[in-house]
């Protein structure tokens, strides 16, 4: 019998592609056989972002990346276009830019309280669907206890910044792998897909993942010390 394949994603939560190709990732594994573990984990797009900052996502980029607003609205309309297409009604006229690593602090914080699943989803939606802000404590406290998380305790891990060294850990091990973008997906520890992929070239990668834990088992004690 086939183990659970685990699957590690980097993502943030105010990358469009991320919240896109996690629907995608979703769709290609609910075309997999077999059971699937997923671990989320922190990439800062835009680590200099000031928490509020002063504009929208248009201007950011904009100035980011020294593009004209007309070209950058054409491109988050696109984005936008693509997000319908799986079912997300992006709202960029609503979006708060802000700085996402206390967001990354809070979904450790879920991660070890059993809900990084269900607060990822929250936080992408909170972000690119319903305008809340995502960059401050309390904010992040009210999503999480949308959840069922204790807000109170959200806003003591969060204010002491408990989970900070995870999230470093996170980048360090993404710069190891030499990820430069997100969503990338690592897929049992093996096979690297970047970006919001086709369903089917998620499905694949585990079925990929899925065959090779089966030649693994089948092999036999002795051809095993013969290697």
């Amino acid at each position: 019998m086939s183990e659970t394949i685990k699957v590690d994603i980097w993502s943030d939560v105010q990358c469009p592609w991320c919240y896109i190709g996690k629907r995608k990732f979703e769709a290609g594994a609910a075309l997999f056989d077999g059971d699937v573990e997923v671990e989320y984990h922190s990439f800062e797009l835009a680590p200099d972002t000031p928490v509020d900052f002063a504009g929208s996502p248009v201007d950011y980029l904009s100035e980011r990346k020294g593009l004209p607003v007309a070209q950058v609205t054409e491109m988050l309309a696109r984005v936008t276009g693509i997000a319908e297409s799986v079912g997300l009604h992006y709202d960029y006229d609503s979006v708060h830019q802000t700085n996402t690593v206390i967001s990354h602090e809070l979904l450790h914080y879920a991660k070890a309280h059993g809900r990084q699943l269900d607060m990822k989803e929250r936080l992408l939606k909170a972000y690119f669907v319903d305008g809340r802000h995502v960059g401050r404590i309390e904010d992040l406290a009210d999503l999480a206890a949308e959840i069922g998380l204790d807000r109170a305790d959200v806003v003591r891990a969060l204010t002491a910044h408990d989970y900070l060294a995870d999230v470093k850990a996170d980048v360090a091990q993404a710069n190891a792998y030499g990820i430069q973008g997100v969503p990338f997906f690592v897929i049992d520890g093996k096979y690297g897909i970047s970006g919001a992929q086709e369903p089917e070239a998620f499905a694949g990668a585990l079925r990929q993942a899925q065959a090779d834990q089966d030649e693994a088992g089948a092999a036999t004690p002795a051809s095993a010390e013969n290697r």
